[in-house]
């Protein structure tokens, strides 16, 4: 039995309200799909069955480098962020799977899966953190952790890492997510091979920890904390590692890590072609790693990656099993509404990757035909799919305006009146 937070009534109430204009809006773009032979039907069972997970930190407020500025309503720990994950999942029903984050989201693992089942909500990959230092931690990774000169160091995060496993294991998860921090910040600060020998000692050994089902995500950042280097820096480097470790170690593309103009679609090509890809974290950035929502700034590029992603999965490329999760960080707007409409935005980048007519793509592929490519491309992506989208949600129980269903329910009001404010700024980011 599931304890959603949104009136059932009221979700019900404003779906009658917008139903009928639905039924008009899916019929007129089922008549337009169904001349260029496409089934609107099929497409529609396909999107309705794509998910992606939201991070348990991405329903907290943001900041920057400079400063944060407390939220309304924030939630105060793990249980709350749940709460706050649930209403996501309830209006769009694209994001049954919540990534926790160790040890941030600490708490006795039966009572969190209780909680978790109670709200329809499952977990996806494990996030470990070896960036900052924990409260009565022994050892500080303010000058490195996987990589650290200092051999204790090492297998303080190490330990860290197989900790997080254990944790994923008791609640159902099967991968592990890592990313350092480790790079330098002047010239000569640290050798370059000797950094990335002991990262790959050390990573070997929590991943001689994996269970056999499971997988580990190694992340790359071209740039921060450290600005002059860091130790996993581009796909490259990331692929070398999941070479290294092993078959159960794979490359995760956040689409906020790479330098302005990188063809992050081609990257993702690559890392499917030879059996690497992990899996996302969605957002878009404007420079590199803004964290801002997914789909805002940039939504041909979002279509462009799924263009890649649903080729893989027409043609059933070898070792295709794709992780998806948002990761994002909500610094001036409502973090709920930002992760329902980054979930939908995702979903409407699939959806339209759907509607490429492959073989007619091809065909001008191999006969150097620029033009047309180019536009079977953009007749893909210039089609208005929201009426896809909103009857799958409506189809799964969802809300047809989950952000107009939020709002009239008074979410955000009734948890700031449950939840303390944790105060003005502070500075830096969390």
């Amino acid at each position: 039995m599931t304890d959603l937070p949104i009136s059932s009534d009221l979700l019900a109430e404003k779906n009658k309200a917008e139903e009928a204009a639905l039924a008009n809006d899916y019929a007129s773009l089922g008549e337009q799909l169904d001349r260029r032979g496409i089934d609107i039907d099929v497409i529609t069972r396909k999107v309705a069955a794509f998910t992606v997970a939201v991070p348990s930190w991405g329903v907290g407020t943001g900041g920057t480098r400079f400063a944060r500025f407390a939220g309304p309503g924030e939630p105060r720990g793990i249980f709350e962020k749940l709460d706050d994950c649930a209403v996501i999942n309830q209006l769009t029903r694209a994001t049954p799977n919540v990534s926790l984050h160790n040890p941030w989201d600490k708490a006795d693992v039966r009572e969190l899966k209780a909680k978790a089942d109670s709200l329809g909500l499952g977990f996806d990959a494990m996030n470990s953190n070896t960036f900052s230092d924990a409260k009565d931690q022994k050892h500080s990774y303010k000058f490195g952790s996987l990589s650290h000169t200092d051999a204790a160091v090492r297998q303080q995060a190490i330990e860290h890492n197989i900790e997080t496993i254990e944790i994923g294991k008791a609640l159902g998860s099967k991968a592990l997510t890592v990313w350092i921090g480790d790079g330098s910040n002047f010239p000569g600060q640290s050798n370059f091979t000797g950094a990335f020998e002991r990262y790959l000692g050390a990573m070997k050994s929590v991943y001689a920890a994996l269970p056999d089902d499971w997988r580990v995500f190694t992340e790359h950042k071209l740039y921060e904390p450290a600005f002059y280097s860091t130790v996993v820096q581009d796909w490259g480097t990331n692929y070398m590692i999941a070479q290294e470790l092993g078959p159960k170690a794979f490359c995760l593309v956040d689409l906020g890590h790479h330098a302005p103009n990188v063809n992050i679609e081609m990257i993702v090509a690559r890392l499917i072609q030879f059996e690497k890809l992990a899996g996302f974290h969605f957002n878009d950035s404007k420079y590199g790693d803004d964290d801002l929502d997914a789909g805002s700034i940039n939504p041909f590029q979002l279509f462009l990656v799924f263009n890649e992603l649903v080729d893989a999965e027409y043609r059933k490329a070898k070792g295709f099993t794709p992780a998806y999760m948002i990761d994002q960080s909500h610094n001036v707007t409502d973090p709920i509404e930002s992760l329902m409409t980054s979930a939908i935005e995702i979903l409407r980048a699939y959806t339209q990757a759907l509607l490429v007519d492959r073989p007619v793509l091809a065909g001008y592929q191999e006969s150097n035909d620029v033009l047309m490519a180019n536009q079977s491309l953009k007749r893909a992506f210039t089609t208005d799919v929201g009426p896809i989208l909103a009857k799958a949600r409506l189809a799964k129980g969802g809300a047809i305006d989950p952000v107009g269903v939020y709002r009239a329910a008074g979410y955000r009001a009734k948890v700031t009146a449950e939840r303390p404010s944790s105060g003005g700024s502070s500075s830096g980011i969390v």
